[in-house]
């Protein structure tokens, strides 16, 4: 099991700039690699990497990603982005197996959903998806599957009401569960990638007993 340190940003305010947090979380050390092909029949590794940190209201995490293809055509959050480029968060902050989703295309379109497993699970609502910060380095603007030529980058500021299942004011000192993840179902070179080892027979993510660990000091 994979363990990652998040390390508390000290800002002047509550909500600093997106571009602030993305220049700060650069500067951090404790890079780390979503990288485990799990799955023979789908071979194709992109090379992909996550920074995690946090300040006084937010999660703060950014993906850089270097993949042959890209694609982002859903621009409406909680569409199905995993069938864009995508890249993900499964964080689990209580003791009850339960955990939230997040994902993302490479222009920021975000699915957000919470419960114990794939089927059933919660959507966040509008209010909940809109207070998600998030900053594609290719912009927002959708777009077809083509050549990835100098990669891309996404900065996301989760909120911690945005975790709408849990009342959570401080991460300070807590260690949760949680896996990241890196796919592109629809691509023409698609591809399950993920920070920690998932061990069952076919491509799912939705597998919380593999989750690795985010300390949050």
């Amino acid at each position: 099991m994979s363990t990652t340190v998040a390390n508390k940003g000290v800002f002047n305010t509550d909500y600093p700039p997106i571009t602030h947090l993305s220049q700060w979380i650069d500067s951090q050390q404790g890079e780390n690699t979503i990288g485990t092909i799990n799955w023979r029949d789908y071979p194709y590794q992109p090379s992909v990497k996550f920074k995690i940190g946090y300040s006084e209201k937010e999660i703060i995490l950014k993906f850089y990603v270097d993949e042959s293809v890209t694609k982002a055509e859903y621009s409406v959050d909680n569409s199905p982005v995993y069938e864009d480029s995508c890249v993900e968060l499964f964080l689990s902050p209580g003791d009850d197996g339960s955990y939230y989703n997040f994902e993302f295309n490479a222009i920021g379109t975000s699915l957000l959903g919470f419960g114990k497993e794939r089927e059933g699970r919660v959507l966040a609502d509008k209010e909940i998806m809109s207070s998600i910060r998030r900053l594609p380095s290719i912009g927002k603007n959708p777009f077809k599957e083509r050549i990835c030529k100098s990669g891309w980058s996404l900065t996301v500021a989760i909120p911690f009401t945005a975790l709408f299942m849990h009342k959570i004011e401080k991460i300070d000192g807590i260690t949760t569960k949680a896996n990241l993840y890196k796919c592109g179902d629809k691509l023409s070179m698609p591809h399950f990638l993920s920070w920690n080892r998932i061990n069952s027979d076919n491509p799912d993510f939705h597998r919380p007993e593999f989750f690795g660990e985010i300390v949050f000091r």
